[in-house]
Parts: C-alpha cells; sequence; structure tokens
C-alpha cells in the first residue's frame, strides 16, 4: 500500500479518514477475486466474528463457517458450555443450515419462540425420523398458542436428496414454489436449503478443518491456568486459540504465550495439525514484535474503536485505527507474521481498507450482534422494531459474568470499574436481519474494491491499493441519500 501522494500524512488516520483511488485493472468481474485470507487459518473470507458473548456463539458459529468466515467464541463462557459448543458446530453439516426440529405435538406457541433462532424462519415438523411438514410464522399466526404444530403445519412439501449443485437446488425450489426444503440422505433429514442458501452455496466456499468440519475457534484469557483451559480448548475441537486482553503489550500476556506456544505444538504434535495461536490487543510496532517473539502467529490489533467500548472517553487510550492496522501490519510482515483488524468497522468499505492497510482479517463484533443468528433473545421495541441487546466486554455485565466465581466482595469491587457499555440495543435491518445477508453485502463491497485496485487476491490487494486522505467533507460526500435533499 502507498499514500496518494506518496508520503504518509502526519497524524494518525481513522477508517472514515481514507479512500482507495482506482487504478487500472484486468479484473473483469468480483467473482474473480479470490478472498482466501494468507493467514493459513482456513477462512475463505476475511471476516472473523469477535469473541463477544453477545454476538458469538455456536448459531453464529456454524453460519459464518458455511460463508468462508471464523468465530471466536468468548472466554467468559464456562469450559464445559464452550465445549458443547464446540461439538454443535463441528457436527452441523457444511453446506446445509441446520433445522430447526419439532414434533407434530408440540405447541405452536413454542414452535414461534424457537422461529428467530435461525434466518430461514421455519421449523420442520420430523416424525419417527422422517420430515412431514413445515410450519412457518404466517402458518402460526392467529391461531392459539396452545394448538399443536400438526394443525397448522404445511403437509404438502418438497424433500430433496442430499448431493445435488446449487443450481438443481435453486430451480427446485423455484419450480415447486417453495421458500425452503428439507434436505435427506435416504430416510434422514442432514439439514434444509432455502433458495439463497443455494445461491450463496455457489458463491462462497466454507472454512473447513482437516476434517471436513465446520472451522471454529475459542479465546481465552491470559489469568488463571491458561494452559489447562487451552488444552481443554484443544481437546474439544477449537481450530484457532485467541489469547486476548484489553491491553495486550503487557508482562502477564508475554509470561504467557510461551506456555500456550508450547501447548499448540505439544497439540500439533498428537493431531499432526498446527493451531494458530492470535493474541492481542496492541497498536504499535513494538506491541506487534513482542507478542510476535513470545510465540504469537498472529496479532490482534485495535485499542478503543469498538462500537460498545469507553477506553478512549474514560481513559484517553487508544490509537486510530486504520493507522493501528497498518503500523502493526508492516511490522508482522517483517518477521512473516499476519494482523487481525479488530474494531471499527461500521461499513463494508472498512474492511476493504483494513485489507489494504495490511489486515488478513477483520474482526466484527457489534455489526454482527443485531442478527438473528447472535446468541440473545430477539426483542421488540416500543415501536415494533425488532433488535437484540449487546454490550462490551470491558462493560460492567461483561465483569459480572467473568467473575461469577470470584467472592462477593471481590466481585463487587471489580464491578465499580468498566470500560464498556452494558446495553444497547441493536437493531435488526430489516433488508439484511441475517449475518449472512451481512456478509453478502461486505463481501460484494470487498470484491468490488478488489476490481478497481486491480487485485485478484487479497494479497494483492494490499500491495497494489493507493489510499488518499480526505476531509469530513470528502467523506460527507461519498454517503448516500436515502430520500432528495
Amino acid at each position: 500500500m502507498r499514500f496518494l501522494d506518496g508520503q504518509p500524512p502526519t497524524g494518525d488516520l481513522t477508517y472514515d479518514d481514507v479512500f482507495l483511488v482506482p487504478g487500472r485493472s484486468s479484473v473483469l468481474s468480483r467473482f474473480d477475486v479470490d478472498l482466501t485470507t494468507p493467514d493459513h487459518v482456513g477462512t475463505t473470507i476475511p471476516i472473523a466474528v469477535a469473541n463477544m458473548t453477545a454476538v458469538s456463539g455456536r448459531r453464529m458459529a456454524e453460519t459464518v463457517a458455511r460463508r468462508g468466515a471464523v468465530a471466536i467464541i468468548p472466554q467468559d463462557i464456562p469450559l464445559d458450555i464452550v465445549g458443547r459448543a464446540i461439538g454443535s458446530v463441528k457436527r452441523a453439516d457444511p453446506t446445509y443450515e441446520t433445522p430447526i426440529v419439532v414434533t407434530p405435538d408440540t405447541t405452536v406457541g413454542e414452535a414461534l419462540s424457537l422461529i428467530p433462532k435461525r434466518a430461514h424462519r421455519a421449523v420442520v415438523v420430523v416424525a419417527d425420523g422422517k420430515p412431514v411438514g413445515v410450519m412457518t410464522e404466517r402458518d402460526g399466526a392467529d391461531v392459539d398458542r396452545f394448538a399443536q404444530v400438526h394443525e397448522v403445519t404445511t403437509t404438502d412439501i418438497l424433500t430433496l436428496p442430499s448431493g445435488l449443485s446449487p443450481q438443481q437446488m435453486f430451480d427446485a425450489l423455484t419450480q415447486h414454489r417453495m421458500g425452503l426444503a428439507p434436505v435427506v440422505d435416504g430416510d434422514a433429514m442432514v439439514g434444509v436449503v432455502t433458495r439463497n442458501g443455494a445461491l450463496r452455496s455457489s458463491i462462497y466456499d466454507p472454512a473447513l478443518d482437516a476434517d471436513g468440519r465446520l472451522l471454529v475457534g475459542a479465546a481465552l484469557g491470559i489469568n488463571g491456568d491458561v494452559s489447562s483451559k487451552a488444552v481443554a480448548l484443544l481437546a474439544a475441537g477449537a481450530d484457532v486459540l485467541v489469547a486476548d486482553t484489553a491491553h495486550g503489550h503487557q508482562e502477564r500476556m508475554l509470561q504467557v504465550l510461551p506456555l500456550l506456544r508450547s501447548v499448540c505444538e505439544d497439540h500439533a504434535g498428537a493431531v499432526g495439525r498446527r493451531v494458530p495461536l492470535v493474541a492481542g490487543n496492541v497498536v504499535t510496532a513494538t506491541g506487534t514484535r513482542d507478542l510476535l517473539d513470545a510465540g504469537a502467529d498472529i496479532v490482534k490489533v485495535g485499542v478503543g474503536p469498538g462500537a460498545m467500548c469507553t477506553t478512549r472517553m474514560m481513559t484517553g487510550v487508544g490509537r486510530p485505527q486504520f493507522s493501528s492496522v497498518l503500523e502493526c501490519a508492516s511490522a508482522a510482515q517483517e518477521r512473516g507474521a499476519y494482523v487481525w483488524a479488530d474494531g471499527g468497522v461500521r461499513h463494508p468499505r472498512d474492511v476493504a481498507l483494513a485489507v489494504a492497510a495490511g489486515a488478513a482479517n477483520v474482526m466484527i463484533g457489534s455489526w454482527f450482534a443485531g442478527t438473528y443468528e447472535s446468541p440473545g433473545d430477539l426483542m421488540h421495541g416500543a415501536d415494533g422494531r425488532p433488535y437484540k441487546e449487546s454490550f462490551g466486554m470491558a462493560s460492567a455485565r461483561a465483569v459480572s459474568n467473568r467473575t461469577r466465581d470470584s467472592a462477593g466482595f471481590e466481585r463487587a469491587r471489580m464491578g465499580l470499574f468498566e470500560e464498556g457499555i452494558s446495553t444497547s440495543r441493536m437493531y435488526l435491518d430489516p433488508d439484511r436481519p441475517s449475518v449472512e445477508d451481512l456478509i453478502d453485502a461486505i463481501t460484494a463491497g470487498v470484491r468490488s474494491s478488489a476490481t478497481y485496485v486491480g487485485a485478484r487476491t487479497l494479497r494483492e490487494l494490499h500491495e497494489r491499493a493507493v489510499v488518499g486522505v480526505q476531509s469530513a467533507a470528502g467523506y460527507a460526500e461519498g454517503r448516500p441519500l436515502h430520500m432528495s435533499w
């Protein structure tokens, strides 16, 4: 990457401060751009879901992995629950969506409460192991909640055999005017497919481990018996370990990383494959080098840019994210390593700019909180708009979760200090309510950025990018108008 005038500007820059300059390009189509990340994690698009309790869970993890991304399960969750979540992701089909399954005698009210858990917005009614009907929200509207689903189920359903091509699945659904179909392998249901799901199967390559199962990562803090935690996470099947703390450039992190490196190497010797070790967060070249020298494969970059983070306002500590990524990525490249840009992403353009600055993957948190797949319950405001609650990982709410095993006095004392928003409403976008919808928008933007730059890979996007600096008026000029001025 180089700056438009050949010289880097004075002062640090956010994503809003910069823009990509179009250049001569021979890339004719967005689909000619390979979004596989260079960091050897296994992701086929440059998206990692942040290890936030309100964002990343098993539903999120399996959904994004089917589209090529990886989700990091948070460290605040008990290890046994993390193990069950990882197991659930590993058992999920890499192609077909996981169905919501009910029996014919399930109540309509219970079925309706389950429907918001998946973006396909339907439950499959199963009897004797076979799909016998599909119930949607429309089927349950204005029906007594204690009625049973067999009374309202659509029994004229289409089932598709596994192994069909994406086009065959799409054509069958279109021909039968169905929005969703159970997919079966013999008598066993292996998942469901929608029209959009069939289309996406032709665009995305799933992020898979060496055994062909969906990829999933897990985070752990730097206090306590981190080696035992790491061993447990690897035994559960985690494909990426993230050593995570708000201030990554500290002595405790530098003490912990060699221990984690040793655990990862022992695991690699036992199973024959290396698990990447990610550590952060830092915002300087010195911090990046120190974490890499201590044993990290990838460094997580960002202090204070997250939507739920109040660190900069509380402490004055942090750094504008574009400059942080640019400097840290350069330092990592000197050692043949990589960085993940963590925080500050509000639009698809920000992901493209982070990659241009040198990030191998871009972490997204709060933006994904307002989706069907995030762990929270779907709620509705006074105006009827659906939303999920989100909160920062240094907020009082998160601290309370993290210190649940501490003595009451210690918990209360730690609760006095917080650097994050404890409750924020993240409204679902009516046009893009699913994380897959957001991934579509993000990857379309990054692919288009690459075609403007003349890049066929993410590495080329970084190498060929020419970046200019703009005023606030320049940024405002680029924002679309949704109504006349």
